[in-house]
C-alpha cells in the first residue's frame, strides 16, 4: 500500500504550486504519481512520463521541499532536458541540467533541500552553457535522477542512508520499478508534447498574473527558437476556448468595476488584428489568416479583425461567424508608421472585452504602457520584443 503521509504531503505541495506558482503547478499536473521500489529509487526521479517519489525522502521534506522537488522534475521535462543531451556524458550532462534548474527555483521563493546543486555563477545559464564548467573527475551528484535515459540497472545510484528498513515487510507488488530507457522516437514525441504543456502553463499563468519576469524570459527563448508558431498559436486559442467560468474584466464602458465569474460557452470571441505597415507582406498575412481559419473551425471562435498601421482602418471591423471563412479584406494597407494603442483603445470602447486578441507584427511600434485584462498573444515577424503579453515568433 502506498504511504498515506507521503501522498498527503505530494498532494498539499501540488495543491499549493498551483495557487501560489501555477505556471509550475500546472506543469506538474502532467505528471502521474508513483512510489518507488526503495531499491533504485533514493529520492525523486522522472522518466519524462512519471514523477517517482521515495516516501521516506518525502517524509523528511517540508512542503515547500516537496514543492521544490515537484517542480525541479517537472522543469526537466518541460525543458527536454531527455531530448537535448546529444552526445554529452550523462552524469556531466545530468548535473548541468541541475546547475541550470536550481537557480530559478529559488528564485521563484520555492525552499530547496539539503544536497542539491547550486552555484550562483551558473545563474541565467542553460545546461549547454553549463556543461563545459563540469569536469569528468567531478564529484557532484544530482539529488534526483533522471532515468529517461539510463541502463535499467537495480541498485544503480542507490543511498543506503535512506533505504527504509521495514520495506522488505511491504508489498513490493505495489511499488514502481524502474522503467526502461527511452527510445528515441517516444522522446522526440514527449519533447513535443512537453513543448505544449509549457506554452500551455505560461498561459495560465499569464493570465493569473504570476508569471515572473524570470519565467517569462525563460520560456518565451525557448519556445521562440523550439516550437513552431502554428503549433504555439494552435496552443493558446484552444486554451482560451475552454468552456469554463471566466473572471475576464469587461470594458470600462459598462461602469461597474466588479469583476463577476460567467460561465464561457462553447464558442469563444477572438480579435485579430493585423499590422500593415510596410514590413509586413500581404503572403504572410494570407498565412496568417490561414492558419487562423483551421483553427477557429476546430475551437467555434468567432472573429473580430482590425488593421492598424498607425492608426485603425477606415472599415474595420470586420467580423466573421464560426461558420464564415475569415479573408483578408480588399485595400487594407495604410503603409504608415506602426502604432498599437490604437487596438487597445478600440477594445477598450467596446462592451465586452475578447476572450483572446492574437496580434500579427513585427513589434516595431509603440505599446500601451497598461497591460490590457484579457491575454494577448503576439505573432512576432523579426527579431523585435514585446514588453507584456505572449510572444510567438514567427519562423
Amino acid at each position: 500500500m502506498a504511504d498515506l503521509d507521503a501522498e498527503k504531503k505530494l498532494s498539499a505541495a501540488r495543491t499549493q504550486l498551483i495557487l501560489s506558482h501555477p505556471f509550475l503547478g500546472t506543469l506538474v499536473l502532467r505528471f502521474k504519481m508513483a512510489e518507488a521500489d526503495a531499491e533504485w529509487c533514493h529520492s525523486t526521479a522522472t522518466d519524462a512520463k512519471t514523477f517517482f517519489y521515495n516516501k521516506n525522502f518525502i517524509r523528511d521534506l517540508s512542503i515547500s521541499q516537496t514543492q521544490f522537488m515537484l517542480a525541479h522534475e517537472a522543469l526537466h521535462c518541460a525543458l527536454s532536458h531527455f531530448v537535448r543531451k546529444e552526445g554529452r556524458k550523462k552524469n556531466r550532462w545530468d548535473v548541468a541540467c541541475d546547475y541550470a534548474i536550481n537557480p530559478i527555483l529559488k528564485d521563484e521563493g520555492l525552499e530547496a533541500p539539503r544536497g542539491i546543486l547550486y552555484e550562483e555563477s551558473y545563474r541565467g545559464m542553460s545546461a549547454e552553457e553549463i556543461y563545459p564548467f563540469i569536469d569528468d573527475q567531478s564529484d557532484d551528484e544530482t539529488i534526483d535522477q533522471h532515468i529517461y535515459d539510463q541502463p535499467q540497472e537495480q541498485g544503480q545510484n542507490e543511498n543506503p542512508q535512506q533505504q527504509d528498513s521495514g520495506s522488505c515487510n511491504q508489498d513490493k507488488q505495489d511499488l514502481a520499478k524502474q522503467p526502461p530507457p527511452l527510445q528515441q522516437q517516444a522522446r522526440n514525441d514527449l519533447a513535443q508534447q512537453w513543448q505544449q504543456y509549457l506554452a500551455g502553463a505560461a498561459q495560465t499563468a499569464r493570465q493569473a498574473g504570476k508569471l515572473s519576469g524570470g519565467l517569462a524570459r525563460l520560456v518565451d527563448h525557448y519556445l521562440d527558437s523550439r516550437l513552431p508558431w502554428r503549433q504555439l498559436l494552435s496552443q493558446f486559442m484552444s486554451a482560451s476556448a475552454r468552456d469554463d467560468y471566466s473572471y475576464v474584466r469587461p470594458s470600462t464602458r459598462r461602469g461597474d468595476p466588479a469583476i463577476f465569474p460567467s460561465l464561457r460557452s462553447h464558442q469563444i470571441n477572438l480579435t485579430v488584428a493585423i499590422d500593415t505597415s510596410n514590413s509586413i507582406k500581404e503572403k504572410e498575412l494570407n498565412e496568417f489568416l490561414s492558419e487562423i481559419n483551421t483553427i477557429k473551425a476546430q475551437i467555434k471562435a468567432r472573429v473580430t479583425l482590425l488593421a492598424c498601421d498607425s492608426e485603425l482602418a477606415q472599415d474595420v471591423p470586420w467580423v466573421f461567424e464560426p461558420w464564415e471563412y475569415l479573408s483578408l479584406p480588399p485595400n487594407i494597407y495604410g503603409g504608415g508608421g506602426t502604432a498599437f494603442e490604437p487596438v487597445f483603445d478600440w477594445i477598450a470602447q467596446q462592451d465586452m472585452a475578447p476572450d483572446l486578441l492574437v496580434y500579427f507584427t513585427d513589434a516595431q511600434g509603440s505599446f500601451p504602457k497598461q497591460t490590457p485584462y484579457y491575454p494577448v498573444a503576439w505573432l512576432v515577424k523579426g527579431k523585435a520584443r514585446v514588453p507584456w503579453g505572449q510572444r510567438i515568433q514567427l519562423n
